[in-house]
């Protein structure tokens, strides 16, 4: 077990806590509700140390391409402006937050909090050098901010900060598998901060 040290290179990145996807959300991911206190511990961690803190949202259009009526696979969530779009009211965020707004055109989707949002820039201009994500939800948009964060940064996951849709049952344990094969290293919340089961660096 190594103890995580965090300092300057270091930053959090919380995956779409907004409204709709949570329960009683618009597209709901069952118990998404269940992350927000250890997201809450992870935010007061990195600000205690002045760490920078992002926040990936979905920011649709009202004829979005991924809503059914378009054709695609989801109900209408996350319209931009809309509360359903708005961040958990029992999430922390600082109020210098940097929000990185995805998927805002109608005619393309994403995923990743990296897919036409500069996010990858922005972190090499602020030195970023490793980057814990977590939110929701594991098997989609964190599953592919991880794939691509790991082109340019080291990637830390905690698993107890996200939750999948599993709309087949065993997504977001496939998701976790495909995270942690690629080389993000699981990472988990202790009474003193985050540890690592496995050394940092190593692919599991």
């Amino acid at each position: 077990m190594s103890a995580i040290v965090l300092g300057q290179g270091d930053a959090l990145l919380i995956v779409d806590l907004q409204v709709d996807f949570l329960p009683g959300g618009s597209l709901g991911v069952p118990h998404g509700d269940g992350v927000i206190a250890p997201i809450n511990r992870l935010i007061d961690l990195y600000r205690a140390r002045a760490l920078p803190v992002y926040a990936s949202r979905d920011w649709h259009s009202v004829q979005h391409c991924s809503f059914a009526e378009q054709g695609g696979p989801w109900p209408p969530h996350c319209v931009a402006g809309t509360e359903g779009a708005g961040f958990s009211s029992d999430l922390h965020l600082p109020d210098d937050v940097i929000v990185v707004s995805k998927a805002d055109t109608v005619d393309a989707d994403a995923y990743s909090a990296f897919s036409g949002t500069g996010l990858a820039r922005t972190l090499a201009e602020r030195g970023i050098r490793r980057l814990a994500v977590c939110g929701l939800a594991t098997d989609y948009c964190v599953l592919n901010t991880v794939l691509d964060g790991l082109a340019d940064v080291e990637v830390l996951i905690v698993a107890e900060a996200m939750r999948a849709v599993d709309v087949q049952p065993g997504d977001g344990d496939h998701a976790m598998t495909r995270m942690l094969a690629a080389g993000a290293v699981p990472v988990r919340l202790s009474e003193h901060g985050l540890v690592a089961d496995v050394a940092l660096g190593a692919r599991p």
